[in-house]
């Protein structure tokens, strides 16, 4: 059985005049497949959660990705194929020429994927010769090439094969040709044995020039740029005279573009180089044959990843361009906020106006209309710091939702680094490789803020969040605070658990936890299988006693009568609860390894290890002193109005899910009795007893459950004492008074993954470790 995958290539373009690479993909495929495999990639299975290039729009400018989607420079290395900009990156001291001998060069693994180091290999193949292919001028003068090994009686076309693959070029052998790079002329290489007619210098490898035919006619590419068109690109012929605005009239022609006026049109000639992208407008005088012919002298690679871009002068999504700024004092006025961004820009950069204002989490949206402005800002507000902590700034790419076509529901990818053992490293260079890479955001990075603004006018995206429980939570809280403001209020929602615990990914079939060894293209794939679901979410409410001094001091400034109505208001603190709400032990022992993981972060950084110390702390709780023991007397609880009476506990978990504690159920299994059959969706909170350390233990290993005490929409709960509390897993001592937990009007929507399991049948496209996979049905 054939197998084909067409894989898009690292380096995904976007943006007014960045085009995407999507087209240049690395084909694995049967020689004879490779009629079957389309000449342009269309993401394949990827198709319905990628976010469209064409419909990103980032400034015309010179500001670096890294300030656009916050990429950081991170010391871990991530093993990863070199993408097409690292290829002739000038800091690619494996392929520099040198003064090594052939044999050294090999044993040293002067390239690492062309030369393999083999003892036996000289006697298995000593008919072969390794020679140096240098693409173009460019190349020589950087002193850059790759190797190939080529039959010393390989015909001229064999060896120009091998060395177009060699620099992974795939047009026709016939526009091209090869010289010997040792000799004064550039002729090219003739049979019958253009291999042993190499010129050999001392210590050094026979080494060819790559060079393209100085062709009279041709034909070009030409993309559309942010047009509403149905062909990703049209063919063009060219001759000598042509002129680019020649090219715009053929091209809107061919595009079937309404609007054919080519004055209300530019081309662009978009280059990749050294990883960054470079757009020039073209001007009508010139000739596009001239451009590529040119371009080629310098990189065959170079003219193979040019671009000729068709695209409207003035840009389709408008000129406002957004700049994310975070690390503000939170919860300040528009006015203070507004004058304290003014000291640290000056007049000159002032914005155009502010955007939405994210108060609890100071951080807000500047826009401006003027790129040249914007950009000026962006670098004083970098430069800026707030309390000797620098500003965090990136400029916002725009989505132009009409552009993505009907039928696709982007996916919005969170990326928490630091969850779990910090494999999100890994996720997010490798999702960014697979998709395109302005829909995969790093939440260390101003959080999700900045991806939800982005995503705010798309009506249907669905959103993937690696990271724990937390981390979920952290979204779904942001989408509450953003969700009037956009078009998709509840986006559905999966996860790829990096967290200790995953308790809500568990119910949810995403697994207790990601090693590392799932290859991220299956993650994409289980995405986009996943069947809707809700889940309820419950507001908790805290509303402490009024301590006796407060009352006094109130009574000598207000006549009694007010006082007998006064409440505690300012002290409430409200939080939205997905998971479980815990009084009382557990609630202790996620307080004890909350504040220890607080005082050594960089000791947990492994779900081993965090588990080990939660053990550990049960421990002492066994033998030290019981906190929480005769709970049961210091709280009373209402279900539904009614009082429950509760059996001699010293712990209460209240259960949205039917997991906790890293993936144990203490409702148990389904049984006759008073109760109904639990789910997340049904409205109601299941309320579970639990009498020591030994049963919280026990209920964590699945040995017991927990005390079955209540079921219910509306529980009360009235503390007599300072109690530990937890509310998913972040804890705290809570002070006497009441608690409430009533559903929240606020709603979630999620993604269950499905049952079904995949057979591997196509190759990985990226395995966790960036290296291609093998397919199963080789």
């Amino acid at each position: 059985m054939a197998v084909s995958m067409r894989i898009p290539a690292r380096d995904c373009w976007g943006g007014a005049g960045q085009p995407c690479l999507a087209d240049r993909c690395l084909s694995f495929s049967h020689a004879t497949c490779c009629k079957d495999i389309p000449a342009e990639c269309t993401f394949g299975i990827l198709e319905s959660i990628y976010l469209p290039p064409h419909a990103v729009s980032i400034p015309r400018t010179e500001v670096p990705m890294e300030a656009i989607i916050g990429v950081q420079v991170r010391r871990k290395e991530v093993t990863a194929p070199r993408s097409i900009s690292e290829e002739f990156s000038s800091g690619d001291a494996r392929s520099r020429d040198n003064d090594e001998s052939p044999a050294q060069q090999s044993a040293t693994g002067q390239h690492g994927r062309d030369a393999k180091p083999n003892k036996d290999k000289d006697d298995r193949e000593k008919d072969e010769e390794i020679i140096k292919v240098y693409d173009g001028n460019s190349s020589l003068r950087r002193r850059l090439f790759r190797v190939t090994s080529v039959s010393r009686q390989a015909t001229s076309e064999q060896v120009l094969a091998a060395a177009l693959q060699a620099v992974h070029i795939t047009r026709d052998l016939s526009n091209f040709y090869l010289t010997d790079l040792y000799t004064n002329e550039e002729s090219p290489l003739c049979d019958p044995t253009p291999v042993l007619n190499l010129t050999r210098k001392e210590g050094k490898r026979p080494a060819v020039f790559l060079r393209f035919k100085d062709v009279e006619k041709s034909e070009v590419r030409v993309y559309p740029g942010k047009l509403q068109v149905s062909d990703a690109f049209c063919m063009v012929p060219v001759t000598e005279s042509t002129t680019v605005a020649d090219l715009i009239t053929e091209a809107i022609t061919r595009f079937r573009l309404e609007n054919n006026n080519s004055e209300n049109y530019r081309c662009s000639e978009i280059l990749l180089d050294r990883g960054a992208v470079t757009e020039r407008v073209l001007e009508p005088d010139e000739k596009p044959l001239e451009i590529v012919k040119l371009l080629a002298k310098e990189s065959i690679r170079q003219m193979e990843l040019m671009r000729f871009y068709l695209q409207l002068k003035q840009d389709p999504h408008g000129p406002n361009l957004a700049l994310f700024v975070g690390n503000l004092p939170p919860n300040l006025s528009e006015r203070n906020y507004e004058n304290l961004l003014m000291e640290f820009l000056g007049r000159e950069n002032r914005f155009s106006k502010i955007g939405p204002i994210y108060y609890e989490y100071g951080s807000m949206v500047i826009i401006y209309e003027d790129a040249s402005v914007a950009v000026r800002a962006l670098y004083a507000l970098r430069e800026s710091k707030y309390e000797d902590k620098h500003l965090l700034v990136m400029l916002l790419p725009s989505i132009e939702p009409s552009m993505v076509p009907s039928g696709v529901q982007p996916l919005l990818v969170f990326v928490n680094v630091k969850s779990g053992g910090c494999q999100g490293l890994d996720l997010i260079s490798n999702f960014r490789k697979l998709l395109n890479p302005y829909q995969v955001f790093d939440l260390d990075n101003g959080g999700p803020l900045p991806g939800l603004y982005v995503f705010r006018h798309i009506a249907n995206y669905k959103i993937l969040v690696c990271g724990g429980d937390g981390t979920v939570g952290w979204v779904l809280q942001c989408l509450d605070n953003v969700g009037q403001d956009s078009e998709c209020s509840s986006p559905a929602c999966a996860i790829v658990p990096l967290g200790t615990g995953n308790d809500l990914a568990r119910v949810l079939r995403w697994g207790s936890g990601y090693t590392g060894d799932e290859d991220p293209l299956n993650l994409l794939r289980d995405v986009i299988d996943a069947e809707e679901i809700r889940l309820d979410r419950w507001t908790v409410v805290f509303h402490p006693e009024e301590k006796q001094e407060d009352r006094q001091d109130k009574q000598a400034l207000v006549p009694n009568n007010a006082v007998a109505a006064s409440t505690s208001e300012d002290n409430t603190q409200i939080f939205v609860m997905n998971n479980y709400f815990g009084i009382g032990l557990d609630a202790a022992l996620c307080l004890d390894f909350h504040n220890a993981r607080e005082e050594n972060p960089n000791k947990f950084n492994s779900r081993l290890h965090n588990k080990s110390v939660y053990f550990k702390m049960g421990l002492r709780k066994m033998v030290n002193r019981k906190p929480c023991k005769d709970l049961h007397r210091e709280i009373r609880l209402e279900v539904d109005g009614k009082v429950v009476d509760l059996p001699q506990v010293e712990g209460i978990i209240i259960l949205n899910i039917l997991s906790w504690g890293s993936g144990a159920n203490p409702w148990g299994p389904d049984k006759e009795d008073q109760f109904n059959k639990p789910n997340h969706w049904d409205g109601l909170l299941e309320v579970v007893g639990v009498t020591g350390v030994i049963h919280l233990g026990q209920i964590q290993s699945g040995l017991r459950n927990g005390v079955r005490i209540a079921q219910g929409g509306h529980i009360k709960i009235h503390m007599n004492s300072d109690i530990p509390v937890q509310v998913d897993g972040e804890p705290w001592l809570q002070c006497p008074g009441d608690v409430v937990v009533l559903r929240s009007a606020l709603k979630a929507t999620m993604l269950k993954k499905s049952k079904v399991k995949r057979r591997n049948t196509e190759p990985s496209i990226l395995s966790a470790n960036g290296e291609a996979g093998k397919s199963t049905n080789d």
